[in-house]
This record gives structure tokens, sequence and C-alpha cells, in this order.
């Protein structure tokens, strides 16, 4: 790999893995020291419990997609600062997110995502030299081939077109899977790197525990979740139903926020029943002005006052500052920690839901939605939702994964994969300091461009148009 992989391994080196090493000029010469042993498998473990090195995720998404509007002037001018351009560039859609010869010119989601393959791709290498039980070697490599295969799964949706009849061809992102640091960066076509991320999941499966001390560790419900998550955006409704029975069949626990008088009652997210596994944006942004994420007007119609998401985890405008209008998100403030991505129970609900609302089994898709909501919306006004038809059963599931999952990156996901159906097809637009910018289905926007500083250092990688 080139200048961007090498800093990648470099910074690896110093921040991860300082406690126990004494020279980083190749990651694989590395000695421990102190109470370990060198080349032992418990150090693997070590890695592993490094929660910040595997949970955090990314943060581009939520700010591209139709759940945020920044309509007041002074939240606007506030964003102009050179220190938000991200946010800005994102939310208007820009050809240029990170552009060059500014302090900000590098992808932080990017980075973040490659630094947790090189990690992984690290513990995947050695671990078979290392010393220790094969049936501990075996549970290692899977979670950390659980956390590549999120990593890979997260930039093929960020990074290149959704999947389609011409995933063979179309550009996807590069796929690396050794931990060597001379690796080219040509970019995989999505079709292979959709069937990477099946066959580490697939391969982990067998090896992980049905439960973990902690929902940042992987266990099977983990893999069944992301399998499941994976073959919804490939447009595989069969299996993406197979596995979110898998998931469910071993964890069907829901937050019964209908009866919760105090948000502060609700579990923390290292131990959220919910959580399947837990990953987190990159850095929590919706709390406080300007980066406060305004609800858009047609998210917050999706709400009513009896919804315990609206009344716990969105607030007035005077809560967030004395300009600004609207309503806000305020689910990090609300819980006191950064808002899960990963897969969790209800994504599991509402992924069988909407496959069987597509194969017309309306009845049982409504169920599923109503068993959520039950657990949502105050018991003394909730009235079980009914559908007149299979298309509208579907709708009523993507209004319910909206409103569960606002500002927690599927939305995003959810508006590439379904630009083209007649049922959601739109044309979002926003104004901007004056400018108005507008987002087609058809739009190239609805793939994200790579950032400008990777490719003058990586020259084989291929921009998006």
């Amino acid at each position: 790999m080139k200048k961007v992989v090498k800093k990648i391994a470099i910074l690896f080196c110093l921040v991860n893995l300082g406690m126990f090493t004494s020279s980083c000029e190749k990651f694989v010469e590395y000695q421990t020291q102190g109470s370990l042993v060198p080349k032992d498998v418990a150090n693997y473990r070590y890695l592993l419990n490094n929660t910040s090195a595997y949970e955090t995720g990314i943060i581009l998404g939520d700010l591209a997609s139709d759940d945020i509007a920044l309509e007041d002037a002074s939240q606007q001018t506030s964003l102009n600062f050179a220190s938000y351009s991200y946010y800005k560039n994102t939310y208007t859609w820009q050809d240029d997110i990170f552009p060059l010869n500014t302090s900000y010119e590098n992808d932080t989601d990017w980075n973040l995502m490659y630094a947790r393959i090189f990690r992984t791709n690290t513990i995947i290498g050695e671990l078979p030299s290392s010393t220790g039980t094969t049936s501990e070697k075996a549970k290692l490599r899977a979670e950390a081939l659980v956390h590549r295969a999120d990593a890979y799964l997260t930039l093929i949706n960020q990074y290149a077109k959704p999947y389609s009849a011409t995933s063979a061809t179309d550009l996807g992102v590069p796929l690396l899977l050794t931990q060597t640091v001379s690796q080219q960066l040509d970019r995989a076509n999505v079709e292979t790197v959709y069937q990477q991320i099946i066959s580490d999941l697939k391969q982990a499966t067998p090896n992980l525990p049905l439960t973990q001390l902690y929902n940042t560790l992987p266990s099977k419900p983990s893999a069944y979740g992301l399998l499941s998550r994976t073959y919804l955006y490939m447009n595989n409704y069969a299996l993406a139903e197979a596995y979110a029975d898998s998931a469910l069949a071993l964890r069907f626990t829901l937050n019964n926020l209908a009866s919760m008088t105090d948000v502060t009652k609700h579990p923390k997210r290292i131990s959220d029943p919910e959580i399947l596994l837990s990953k987190i944006v990159t850095y929590g942004t919706s709390a406080y002005s300007p980066t406060a994420m305004r609800m858009s007007s047609d998210l917050v119609a999706l709400f009513d006052a009896n919804d315990q998401r609206y009344n716990f985890f969105t607030v007035p405008a005077s809560r967030i500052s004395s300009t600004y209008t609207g309503r806000y998100f305020y689910r990090e403030l609300a819980l006191g920690e950064n808002r899960n991505i990963g897969p969790s129970v209800p994504e599991m609900m509402l992924i069988k839901a909407e496959c069987q609302a597509r194969t017309g089994q309306t009845a049982q898709a409504m169920n599923l939605v109503n068993t959520l909501r039950k657990n949502r919306v105050l018991a003394t006004a909730f009235v079980p939702q009914e559908a007149s038809s299979a298309n509208d059963a579907l709708v009523k599931v993507i209004n319910e994964r909206r409103r569960e999952f606002c500002f927690r990156m599927l939305r995003w996901w959810d508006m590439r994969r379904l630009k083209n159906d007649p049922l959601f097809q739109k044309t979002i637009t926003r104004t901007f300091n004056g400018v108005t910018y507008t987002l087609a289905p058809d739009s190239k926007r609805y793939v994200l461009p790579i950032a400008q500083y990777l490719i003058k250092l990586n020259p084989e990688i291929i921009p998006n148009p």
C-alpha cells in the first residue's frame, strides 16, 4: 500500500500498541513487554478489547440524508467556518467534501474504516503463529472477521453505487485482506466486496459465542444481524429475512420505552439488550450548536406526541439555541453517550417485516411493526397500524424504520437502495446561504466522493464521477 496506508499502520502502532511495543518500524516485528508474553494469543484478546478501535464508525451519511434540514440562517452562518466545511459540503451534496490544500482535506470516515481493516488483517494474519489453543484462536479470528466485514459494508454503502445488476462492473472500494503495507489501492468491484463481506461473516459465525459480556464484542447474533443487513442492501430479501430470523431466534429483547417514565433508566449502550453489535458515529455532533441536527419537516410529521422516541430523543429548538427554530435530534445528550449505528433487534424485526411485505405477507409484516410500536408508543394512545395492501405495508415499514433509526446512518443507506422505487422516489431540495441544492433520484451524489487527498497519494484510486 502507498503513503496513506503506511500512515495508518504507523498510527496504529503508536496509539494502540504503545503499551507493549518497543519498535514500530515494522508492525509484524513488535515485541510485547511487561506482563505480556510475546506471541501469546492473549495479546490479540487485548487488541480486540480496544473498543475505540473497532466501535467507532462514520458520520457523513446522516448529514446527507433527508432526516436533516438546517434552515436557520444563524446556524448556516456558524457552519461556514472551515472546521465545519465537511458538514456543510456533505449537507449540500458537494462534488468535493474534503477540498485539497485546506486544514480539513482528509476523510475521517474513510481513514477510520481502513485503520480498522488494517488492525483486523494484522490479527487474522498473525493469530495462526501465536501460542494458544485452537479454539481461542478461532474465536478471536471470528471477532476480527466480523469487525472487518462491518467496515467493508460501511465503506461500500458510502463510497460506491448501491447494489444492482451492474455490481460486477461498478467500482467498489479497495479490498485489502492482508497486513502488508505495500498493496495497491485499486478499487474492487461492488459484487466482489459484497461477496467478501458475506464470506467473512459466514466464516466467523461457527466460532462466535451466543453472547458476550459487552455488545461491543461480536457474537453469533452480531454476525447474523450483519448478514441480514448485507443481504437487504443486496436486495436479496429471502436471505435477509432468513438471517434476521436467525438473529431474532437468539436475541429478541426490546426496551419498553412506552412504560419508561425517566429516560435515565434507559440501558447504557454497552449493555443495551437491543443492540446486537455496538457501533457508533465518528463523533457525536447532534447535541450542541452549530452541528445540532434539526429534523426535517417530513421526519417530524412521522411522529406524534405519544411516541416516546419523540418525547425522549428530540427537543424543541429552544433547548439548543435561542436563535434556532424547529425540532432537534437529542438522543446523545438525553442518554449521555454516542448513538448506536450497529445492528439491533428492532432492525432485524423491521428487515423481516419489509421482506414479508414484499412477498405479500401483509398481516405478518404489520404484526412485527405493531410489536415494536407497543414498546415505543404510550399504552394509553397505542392503536395497531393496519395495511390495506402489500405496498401500504411496505410504506409503513419504511416509515417505521425512519422513526426508529433517524440520524443513525440507516436512513441514508435506505435512500440509496430505494431511490428508484416509485413508492419512495423523490427529489430533495435544500437551501444553504441563499443557494438551492437538489438531490434527484438519478443523482451521482448518492455516492459520496473519495477525498482528493487520498487520490493524490494513491493515483490508482479511480475517483467517483
